[in-house]
């Protein structure tokens, strides 16, 4: 957008005029940061009454299902329109064709069929993604030399957007990267009779070094070891790219565009709503939330101020939505 100077040159135009008092400031805000934006990332594990401290990631534990029932009823009553479900498995269950990913009566399904339970009103996004579920903690199925197949790996996410949204999934969040596999799981869905299940793609998803505490949450940061995701994540490097990842999946059938790291990536954002124009959102990723978290605890920042005017800052770019490991705090405190 181009800003054509009309205003008379200073003293007539005096911009801190507005600025002056509390009633004019809000009149001219120009972007509003409500419970409405926010959506919830929860771990869920194995056990009863089990709370996993994440260590990496101060406040936010992984939680089992009874447990997690509690917390969805909180969130609910908070305001906060969604949750988006990490499970998290354990080694046994780990293979290399991730069969549990799709197993009707696995740990995601059955948290899935829970939550609607306990919170019939509050979406539930469901992370289609392979790394959980693998022995290697790719987010595919790999061959001899370790390199992720791409249509072989679509195939089993296919099976695993089905048996989450067989168990009530509202959203199915495909974060894998793998090409055409937004068209994949459309048709599965459709073909299945769930065409009202939307799909969020993370369409735009960078090989970042921000998802560390993520991995270390879910338990796939041991088994990836010192291997990378550069052969399906996005370069950090570029933006054009991106929107050909997001125009191509919206082809395919992708209802919402994912863009994941959040703050680093803010002109990404930007780009896809002013360019694309659809339902656009953000994660705020565990490494932007756990450097937050150490700046607080040190002293150094202030959390509420700065949770908030973080999470401004995904509106002012364009976000529809956010992913955030502080949107119940940020709610409680919209909340009061």
């Amino acid at each position: 957008m181009t800003i054509l100077l009309t205003r008379g040159a200073f003293p007539n135009t005096r911009l801190r005029r507005m600025r002056a008092q509390d009633f004019s400031r809000r009149l001219m805000r120009e972007n509003q940061l409500s419970v409405n934006d926010l959506i919830y990332p929860l771990f869920v594990c194995e056990g009863h009454s089990e709370r996993q401290r994440i260590g990496s990631m101060p406040g936010i534990e992984r939680l089992s299902i009874d447990l997690l029932k509690k917390e969805a009823k909180l969130l609910a009553s908070l305001g906060v329109p969604a949750i988006a479900l990490f499970p998290v498995v354990s080694s046994e269950k780990k293979s290399l064709l991730a069969e549990e990913a799709y197993n009707p009566n696995g740990l995601a399904q059955h948290a899935i069929k829970a939550i609607k339970d306990a919170a019939p009103e509050l979406g539930v996004i469901t992370d289609v993604a392979l790394d959980p579920y693998t022995t290697h903690g790719q987010d595919g199925i790999i061959d001899d030399k370790g390199y992720v197949l791409n249509d072989r790996t679509s195939e089993i996410l296919c099976l695993q957007a089905k048996a989450q949204a067989d168990a009530g999934a509202d959203i199915v969040a495909p974060s894998d990267m793998m090409d055409g596999r937004i068209g994949a799981i459309r048709q599965t869905l459709e073909s299945a009779g769930h065409i009202n299940t939307c799909i969020l793609s993370y369409a735009a998803k960078y090989a970042s070094a921000y998802y560390g505490p993520f991995r270390d949450a879910v338990g796939s940061a041991g088994n990836l070891g010192g291997g990378n995701k550069y052969t399906y994540q996005m370069d950090p490097a570029n933006s054009n790219e991106a929107l050909h990842e997001c125009a191509l999946d919206l082809a395919e059938g992708a209802d919402m565009i994912m863009v994941k790291p959040g703050m680093p990536y803010l002109d990404i954002v930007r780009r896809v709503k002013d360019e694309l124009g659809v339902p656009t959102y953000a994660y705020q990723v565990s490494g932007e939330y756990a450097m937050h978290c150490a700046a607080f605890e040190n002293g150094w920042l202030d959390k509420n101020a700065v949770m908030a005017e973080s999470l401004m800052a995904f509106k002012r770019a364009g976000a529809d939505g956010i992913l955030s490991y502080f949107a119940k705090d940020m709610a409680i405190l919209l909340n009061n």
